[in-house]
C-alpha cells in the first residue's frame, strides 16, 4: 500500500478519503500527475461503492445535529473555515498550481482569497436570512428555511477548490451535510479543505471528501437513496449519466455544463479594450466555462481588430505557471490535449484558417489559437473545446450579431463591446467599451 501522505511543493497532503471525521484508505489507488512537467504528485485513494456508502452514511448520521445547530454557530464555524483558508493560502495556492497547472499568481491573488470569501459570504448571508411573520385574512404566515439532508457535490478540475466551495459553503450554511467528490485529475486541495474544516470545528461527518473515478464511486453516490441533493459541474455527457442515476430516487439536482459564449465587438467599440478582453479569454489555458471563445466582430473593423489581436496575443508568454512572467500554463491532462487538438485539426481540415497557433507545444501545452473562415454550423463554433482556442466570425449589423450570438445550444455568458444607442446598448448600458 502506498504512503498515506504525499508532499507537494513542500506541503504535506493526505491522499486518503475523509469520512466521518477520520482518514480512510482504499484497497486501490490512482496516480495524480502534474500537468506542468508530468511528475507524479501522489497515489490517491481510489474509492468504490464501499467508500461511497460509508460517506453517505456518515453524512446522514451527522445531519440531524448539524441541521439543529443554530445559524449563529454554523456561521461562526464557516468564518473559522475562511480563517483557516487564509492562514494556509500559500499552501493551497502552490498545491493547486502543481495539481491543475493554473497560474500561481492567480491562485495567490484571486482564486484562494475567493475561496475564503465564499465561506464568509454564505456565513453572513445565513445570519441575514430572516423574514417577519405576516397576516393574511386572519392567518399568520411564517417563513422558515429547512435543510434538505446529505448532498453529493461533484466538482471539476479547472478551478478545483474555488468551484468546490461554491457548492460546499452554501450547503453547509443551509444546514445540509456534504459528500464532496473532486475531479480525479485535481483532487489535492479538497483533501486540504477537509483538514481545514476539521481544525475549524466542523463536526465529524458534516463534510466528507471521497476520491476516485466517476464510474467507480460517482455512480454509487448519485444513485444512493439517502442522498437528498446532487450538484454537478462538468460536461454534458457526464451530466446525462448523473441525471439518469438520480432519476431512480427522484433526487433533485443542479447542473452547470459549460458554455460557448460570444464576445461581440461592434464598430464603435474601444478596439484596444475589446482586444484586451478577447486575449484574456486564453486565461487558464482556455479552461474556463465562462470564456468568450466565439469572437463576433463587425465587418468594418474586423481587419483592424484582428491585426491588434494578433499583435497582443503574440506577446503572451506560455510556460511554467509558477513563473510570475507566465501568462498561459499547461492544459490539464494528455486526454484533454488530444481533445483540443482534435477539434482544431478537424476545423482546419474543413477549411478553417489558423491565424495564430493551431498546434501543440512541448509537454501538455497548446499554442494559443485563433481560427477564422469557420461556418456557424461547424463543430468548432458549436461545441465547447475547453482549451486556448478562439474562433472569429464577422457580422453586418445588430440583427446578424444577435442571431449568431444566440445560435448555439449553450448559454451561460456573453460580452458586448460598443453599440451605444442601440437596443443592445440600452440593455447593457450606454457608452463605449465592454
Amino acid at each position: 500500500m502506498s504512503a498515506p501522505i504525499t508532499t507537494v511543493a513542500g506541503v504535506a497532503v493526505d491522499t486518503r478519503h475523509w469520512i466521518g471525521g477520520r482518514r480512510v484508505a482504499s484497497t486501490d489507488t490512482f496516480t495524480d500527475v502534474s500537468p506542468i512537467d508530468g511528475s507524479t504528485l501522489g497515489e490517491i485513494a481510489r474509492g468504490t461503492a464501499t467508500e461511497a456508502a460509508a460517506a453517505v452514511a456518515a453524512a446522514k448520521a451527522a445531519f440531524p445535529g448539524w441541521a439543529a445547530t443554530s445559524r449563529a454557530e454554523r456561521a461562526r464555524i464557516l468564518h473559522a473555515v475562511a480563517d483557516g483558508v487564509e492562514k494556509r493560502l500559500e499552501e493551497l495556492a502552490v498545491v493547486e498550481t502543481a495539481d491543475n497547472g493554473a497560474l500561481l499568481r492567480s491562485h495567490r491573488r484571486g482564486v484562494m482569497p475567493r475561496v475564503a470569501h465564499n465561506f464568509r459570504f454564505f456565513a453572513d448571508w445565513l445570519l441575514g436570512l430572516d423574514h417577519e411573520d405576516f397576516e393574511t385574512r386572519g392567518h399568520t404566515n411564517h417563513v422558515s428555511w429547512d435543510p434538505a439532508g446529505p448532498c453529493v457535490l461533484i466538482t471539476p478540475w479547472n478551478a478545483p477548490l474555488m468551484l468546490a466551495t461554491w457548492k460546499v459553503a452554501p450547503a453547509l450554511a443551509a444546514g445540509d451535510t456534504v459528500v464532496l467528490k473532486p475531479a480525479e485529475w485535481s483532487p489535492l486541495t479538497a483533501s486540504l479543505l477537509a483538514d481545514i474544516a476539521a481544525e475549524a470545528g466542523l463536526p465529524a461527518g458534516v463534510l466528507n471528501v471521497v476520491q476516485g473515478y466517476g464510474s467507480e464511486i460517482g455512480d454509487a453516490l448519485t444513485s444512493h437513496p439517502d442522498v437528498r441533493r446532487i450538484s454537478f459541474t462538468g460536461s454534458v455527457p457526464t451530466a446525462k449519466r448523473i441525471a439518469a442515476s438520480a432519476a431512480a430516487n427522484l433526487t433533485p439536482l443542479s447542473l452547470e455544463l459549460g458554455g460557448k459564449s460570444p464576445l461581440l465587438v461592434f464598430a464603435d467599440a474601444d478596439l484596444d479594450l475589446a482586444v484586451d478582453l478577447a486575449v484574456e479569454q486564453y486565461d487558464n489555458a482556455g479552461q474556463v466555462c465562462l470564456a468568450g471563445t466565439r469572437l463576433l466582430v463587425e465587418e468594418t473593423v474586423a481587419e483592424e481588430f484582428t491585426r491588434r489581436f494578433v499583435e497582443k496575443a503574440g506577446r503572451l508568454r506560455q510556460g511554467d505557471p509558477r513563473d510570475e512572467a507566465t501568462d498561459i500554463g499547461p492544459n490539464i491532462h494528455p486526454r484533454q490535449l488530444e481533445k483540443i487538438d482534435g477539434f482544431v485539426q478537424r476545423a482546419i481540415a474543413a477549411g478553417a484558417r489558423a491565424v495564430i497557433g493551431g498546434h501543440r507545444e512541448d509537454g501538455q501545452y497548446y499554442a494559443p489559437t485563433l481560427l477564422t473562415d469557420v461556418s456557424q454550423d461547424s463543430e468548432i463554433v458549436q461545441e465547447e473545446v475547453f482549451g486556448p482556442v478562439l474562433t472569429l466570425q464577422t457580422f453586418d449589423g445588430e440583427d446578424e450579431a444577435i442571431r449568431l450570438a444566440n445560435d448555439t445550444r449553450f448559454g451561460l455568458a456573453a460580452t458586448v463591446a460598443g453599440v451605444p444607442g442601440s437596443a443592445i446598448g440600452q440593455q447593457f448600458g450606454e457608452g463605449k467599451g465592454p
